[in-house]
């Protein structure tokens, strides 16, 4: 059952109260007949918007035995803008108009007085009276109609601007792909091919365990890229996960095959938000590269804590032993890390300790993510 807006049962109360009004001032109280026509048609108007054509034949008698005019239009009005059957509308109109041009009782009516001039003036505006309401709710139905209309066309134009913004998105995401395929996949696999080759051949245990190190990060590189390009090949249209997500139990690994002295202390509850995890990990994975890259000989220590419904991640770095190589970076890691934590209602802190070395901190609010 649908529930009407209280402004419209406010506008049928106001409209029933001026039919009365109405009645009031055109009838008097010692003729009850008439009277009770007249309250009968105004308390119909209640109905006008369930049972329109039932409301206007229960007004007919107010237009038949009074001079009150309001009731049989509203209900008129009603029935025009509700109903699309021209015919009906048109008999409703031109019944009114009879009942309302001839006079009551019909007893009294004198053919030969209904050829004078004025009762053919009184004839054409009693028409034009009962023809109003019909075209006013015509018109009223057709914006009705226009506006939906109106709203399917934008829903629809709407459709069309996503599915051309989706098809360009699936365009850009396959040439991506390709880029990444042709160019960054060929460079790795030739590292990973060196790095074994450079493992067979190496002269010392130190040096072959660091190209064994090197083809391994390789070879793993190589197949999240490939994951990666699969997922840009797919359609646009799809939200997928680009790789198979981390989470704090891979935190270990990540320490150890990190490629520098680092030691992990962990103090956390067993379940912890799948966002949160993912975020600790990369804000992990990305001090500890930044360390190798930035802070050679350098040892790490990673320290994630669970304390008042807020975990802590901090990677502490020392002193750099060697002078590090000039590597590109577009200082986007750091940038990437603040973005993902502020999506949580976290932040990323980052900048030198008093003993020399670096420290990026991660604050996230575990409840909210969860």
């Amino acid at each position: 059952m649908s529930h009407r807006q209280p402004s419209a049962v406010l506008i049928d109360i106001g409209i029933v109260g001026i039919a009365l009004a109405d009645a009031w001032a055109h009838v008097g109280v010692e003729d009850q007949p008439a009277a009770a026509c007249a309250l009968l048609g105004a308390v119909a108007l209640m109905l006008r918007h369930r049972l329109p054509l039932t409301t206007f034949v229960l007004t007919l008698p107010t237009a038949l035995v009074t001079d009150a005019v309001v009731a049989p239009m509203a209900a008129l009005y009603t029935l025009s803008s509700l109903n699309r059957h021209r015919l009906l509308l048109a008999g409703c109109a031109l019944a009114y108009a009879i009942i309302d041009f001839l006079p009551w009782p019909w007893s009294s009516l004198d053919a030969t007085e209904l050829s004078q001039t004025n009762n053919l003036f009184h004839l054409s505006y009693t028409l034009a009276t009962a023809a109003a309401p019909v075209f006013l709710g015509q018109l009223v139905q057709a914006r009705r109609e226009l506006s939906l209309r109106l709203a399917d066309i934008s829903e629809a134009r709407e459709q069309e601007r996503l599915l051309t913004a989706q098809s360009v998105l699936a365009k850009e995401r396959a040439q991506l792909a390709r880029e990444m395929h042709d160019v960054v996949s060929h460079q790795v696999s030739l590292i990973a091919v060196q790095a074994g080759a450079l493992q067979v051949s190496g002269r010392d245990a130190e040096t072959r365990q660091a190209a064994a190190t090197i083809r391994r990060l390789s070879v793993q590189t190589l197949e999240e890229l490939r994951h990666m390009v699969g997922v840009l090949r797919a359609s646009g249209s799809r939200p997928t996960e680009l790789t198979p997500q981390p989470s704090l139990a891979d935190l270990e690994q990540l320490v150890g095959a990190s490629g520098i002295e680092a030691k992990l202390e962990t103090d956390l509850p067993e379940e912890l938000p799948p966002t949160v995890q993912r975020a600790v990990y990369r804000t992990v994975q990305e001090a500890l590269t930044n360390v190798r890259k930035h802070a050679p000989g350098a040892a790490a220590t990673v320290r994630v804590t669970h304390r008042d419904g807020v975990l802590r991640a901090t990677v502490t770095n020392t002193v750099p032993t060697r002078p590090a190589f000039a590597l590109p970076s577009a200082q986007n890691g750091l940038v990437g890390l603040a973005q993902r934590a502020e999506l949580l209602g976290g932040t990323v802190a980052s900048g030198p300790t008093a003993q020399g070395g670096y420290e990026l901190r991660l604050e996230l609010p575990v409840e909210r993510n969860r």
